[in-house]
């Protein structure tokens, strides 16, 4: 169905699509619009979300006015069991099955090359997206999406690290740090995946002005430098098995902080809150040129890594 922009106060049906290895959000996201039922949920392949959402008081899930109705999984059988699970009403054999069914769709896959193929068929037929991250990791892909942005489409990305709690406080004033001078986060896994969790984490503190990414590691072992116009130095460690990672060193020109965090919760709930603003008023939460810096960040980390370790300036990047 074409909606009306923006979906004002009615009741939204939303559709989710998933999953990719390692990433279970149709489970947990769909238990923070719709509840779960824990004897299911306890069952879940992604041992992680259980244990985090059966923390939760009964009265944090949920978001009035917004249900998630209906789900694909490449896999049916993954759809069925999130289904189960999360107390999705319908699953659907192909994604365009939703068209005309919902009024907005969740992709909540975190490949990033296959964004454009999966988001294609409701970009056409004007039903509104939130596209897990990152939303591309290279610049073909990049290009589609801006160019349906100039053409009016309607769709937000992030990652959830956008909203950890024990950081927000600092993106709006690290004063006692004095000037930032250097900013230091490791993660695991991959950096086509989760190298976006670490950018877009430590953004906010330094805002839009990022200049150049390099890239001195491997495919399992990435190095990141990246230099902002405020002056101040970034690394990133990613590396697949360094399940230790954790945590963010600012380090300033009086003082140093490492804060960490463990409220996932809190992170992709702020995150479904945001889209159903998003979805209700037209407003986005931040300004998409900073979804575009930060996907340059992305591309460049993996130029850089597959160019001997060259210092790529986003410049040099195209989006248009």
């Amino acid at each position: 169905m074409k909606s009306i922009w923006p979906l004002g106060d009615k009741d939204l049906r939303l559709g989710i699509l998933g999953m990719t290895e390692g990433n279970g959000h149709p489970y947990s996201w769909s238990a923070m619009y719709n509840g779960y039922d824990r004897k299911y949920m306890d069952k879940c392949p992604f041992a992680a979300i259980p244990t985090y959402l059966n923390k939760q008081p009964a009265e944090t899930f949920g978001i009035p006015g917004a249900h998630i109705t209906h789900i694909h999984c490449d896999n049916r059988a993954d759809a069925e069991d999130a289904a189960r699970c999360s107390l999705i009403e319908n699953v659907v054999d192909k994604p365009e099955d939703m068209i005309g069914q919902v009024d907005a769709v969740i992709c909540a896959t975190d490949i990033g090359s296959e964004h454009v193929e999966r988001c294609h068929p409701f970009i056409e037929a004007n039903i509104p997206l939130f596209i897990d991250k990152p939303i591309v990791d290279n610049e073909e892909d990049l290009r589609t999406f801006v160019k349906w942005r100039n053409e009016g489409k309607n769709f937000i990305s992030s990652s959830s690290m956008r909203y950890v709690k024990s950081m927000e406080p600092y993106y709006k004033n690290h004063y006692e740090l004095g000037k930032l001078m250097y900013i230091c986060k490791s993660m695991p896994k991959k950096w086509e995946t989760y190298g976006i969790h670490a950018l877009e984490e430590i953004y906010p503190l330094l805002g839009e002005g990022y200049l150049s990414i390099q890239n001195t590691g491997t495919y399992e072992r990435n190095m990141i430098h990246i230099t902002h116009e405020t002056g101040c130095d970034i690394h990133i460690a990613l590396t697949a098995d360094m399940f230790g990672a954790g945590g963010t060193l600012l380090v300033g020109s009086i003082e140093n902080k490492f804060i960490t965090d463990s409220d996932s919760y809190y992170s992709f709930k702020k995150q479904m809150d945001y889209f159903v603003h998003y979805l209700r008023t037209g407003q986005e939460p931040f300004p998409f040129t900073e979804t575009i810096e930060l996907m340059k960040l992305v591309i460049g980390a993996i130029m850089s890594r597959e160019q001997e370790g060259r210092k790529v300036l986003l410049s040099e990047i195209k989006e248009i």
